[in-house]
């Protein structure tokens, strides 16, 4: 038993700026297990951001991302949190990847509304002075809503457990989901 709950492996998947960093940290406190931002470990990996790697094209960007998401769970198993990228629904073989591991990952999306989201895309925008790449088009709201929308559809479809993200914390979000995961220890 003890070995299963030391390998227990959740993964927030949903849409950018829905708090799954802040709700991963949070679990990883709450569960004593190690956090990884995806984003961050491709940083890592290639030396470049994801912006960066997303203007050398999108198939450079998702190879990456598959890359340092299959190397996150190359090592020892061990209690982790990882949070994926936004646009993880469009990684066909990052997706596979998720699909395939054994012991299976607890996958659980963090839905907020396209607004919510866009209204955060925006403030990030305002302090770094450019929207992400992919929003770089002649109605970046319109485009957001697009990819939003469909994006949703496939991590309802890919998660076991779906979690509204708007007005709570990243604590409430923590325990909520290790809840309904059935791993809270009281």
């Amino acid at each position: 038993m003890e070995e299963t709950a030391n390998s227990i492996a959740i993964v927030l998947i949903g849409p950018k700026h829905s708090g799954k960093t802040s709700a991963g940290k949070a679990l990883a406190a709450l569960l004593k297990g190690k956090f990884k931002d995806l984003d961050a470990v491709i940083g890592e990996r290639t030396g470049k951001s994801p912006r960066e790697l997303y203007r050398e094209g999108p198939l450079v960007f998702r190879k990456a991302e598959a890359e340092a998401l299959e190397a996150l769970f190359g090592d020892v198993p061990s209690r982790r949190i990882i949070a994926t990228g936004g646009g993880l629904a469009d990684n066909c073989e990052a997706l596979s990847l998720l699909q395939k591991l054994k012991p299976p990952p607890f996958l659980v999306y963090l839905e907020v509304p396209a607004e919510t989201a866009w209204r955060r895309i925006e403030l990030a925008a305002a302090k770094s002075g450019e929207f992400p790449p992919f929003l770089k088009t002649a109605n970046p709201k319109e485009t957001h809503r697009e990819l939003h929308e469909r994006r949703a559809i496939v991590y309802r479809e890919l998660a076991g457990l779906s979690v509204r993200g708007e007005g709570k914390t990243p604590e409430e979000l923590a325990e909520e989901i290790l809840n309904r995961l059935n791993l809270l220890q009281n």
